[in-house]
């Protein structure tokens, strides 16, 4: 076990793995994961399945028989990410059960071509969750303004929520109140709120990759270059402690409801001066998720500098950082508004990206 990674667990946050393939899980990869870097959870996206059915051999006896049987693209797809995330949740529900059912989990996104139809939205996230049927299941729904509804549904009807694209306190805030008020429906409905866990996911790194483009432009000497993701990370943590500390939401505490913990996605480093782990080691608090590519996880096995609390002690200096930002010109809401039109289009573009890929491969079958 490496003694970094369990001290960063036991400071509060579950270290999740952002990658999954077939091989990882048939090869014992993801099990060794679990025991040796204390990761509690997998996420997933079209980017990551459309590598692992490039690279993975295994997947070709199953895309033969498609062929064979005449089914089509979009089928062949919900098939096999299905049949990966069940059994990923398999592999993970030892830890689910360990951890109260906190953790444990595995997420599947709903199509991306959907981020702007709620109703849709909806209806699949119902289908996946029915089909994966598996309790340490997330369905991971992006945090457009269509999508704020669908997360009230989904969460109203027990099904555990993945929120994803987060890159705005604002709308972070909205996705917040949009789980409030899916599990006051789902209390109206006698659903036992226990068993609904949901998180909130956070981007980081490409807030600064995007702030710091534009600092280059207009002030290339400022020292907020490569701090403002953090800073707005930071303000998101305080965010969660204030939303989960309001009576609407210790009524619902008190009624077995779990927080909506804060993820921190894209967490690995694009700015190749920054140390691996930068977007680790600065963001420690309790109750949260950071859910690593493999090579940030073993970065932060080996060299992660573990100080609890990094997340949650300096909100004051983030806001002033903002505050600094808009004074240079950047306004940090326009940033994440590009941000998160350019999130969904890239998960657009890989979902095409994906279908592309087992089309190809159901060809040359």
């Amino acid at each position: 076990m490496s003694e970094i990674t369990e001290a960063l667990s036991n400071a509060g946050v579950s270290i999740w793995l952002d990658d999954l393939s077939r091989e990882r899980i048939q090869s014992g990869n993801l099990q060794m994961l679990i025991d040796s870097f204390n990761v509690v959870g997998v996420t997933t996206n079209p980017s990551i399945f459309q590598a692992a059915i490039t690279s993975d051999p295994s997947y070709k006896p199953e895309l033969e028989h498609f062929k064979a049987i005449g089914v089509g693209v979009d089928d062949v797809i919900l098939d096999i990410t299905c049949e990966d995330v069940t059994s990923a949740c398999d592999v993970f529900l030892p830890v689910w059960e360990k951890t109260s059912h906190v953790d444990g989990r595995v997420s599947i996104e709903v199509s991306p071509d959907l981020a702007y139809d709620t109703h849709e939205t909806i209806d699949q996230a119902e289908f996946l969750w029915e089909k994966v049927n598996r309790p340490n299941l997330m369905i991971k729904i992006p945090a457009t303004k269509e999508g704020l509804p669908a997360i009230t549904a989904a969460t109203a009807k027990g099904i555990s929520v993945n929120v994803t694209l987060i890159f705005s306190n604002i709308r972070y805030q909205e996705v917040i109140d949009a789980y409030l008020a899916g599990l006051e429906e789902a209390d109206a409905a006698g659903i036992d709120l226990s068993n609904i866990h949901s998180v909130a996911s956070f981007f980081v790194s490409r807030v600064d990759t995007e702030v710091d483009s534009r600092l280059k432009e207009v002030a290339p000497d400022s020292p907020l270059k490569s701090k403002i993701a953090i800073a707005n990370a930071r303000l998101a943590a305080e965010t969660f402690l204030k939303a989960f500390d309001t009576d609407r939401a210790k009524a619902l505490l008190e009624k077995g409801a779990n927080k909506q913990r804060p993820l921190w996605a894209s967490t690995g480093v694009k700015d190749p001066s920054l140390p691996e782990t930068y977007y680790v080691d600065n963001l420690i608090m309790k109750d949260c998720v950071n859910t690593m590519p493999e090579k940030t996880l073993n970065a932060t096995a080996v060299s992660g500098v573990v100080e609890a609390g990094t997340a949650t002690s300096s909100f004051e200096e983030a806001r002033a950082q903002i505050a600094e930002l808009a004074e240079i010109g950047i306004d940090i809401e326009d940033v994440t508004e590009k941000l998160e039109r350019e999130g969904v289009e890239k998960f657009i573009a890989a979902w095409a990206d994906l279908k592309a890929t087992v089309s190809k491969a159901l060809s040359e079958s």
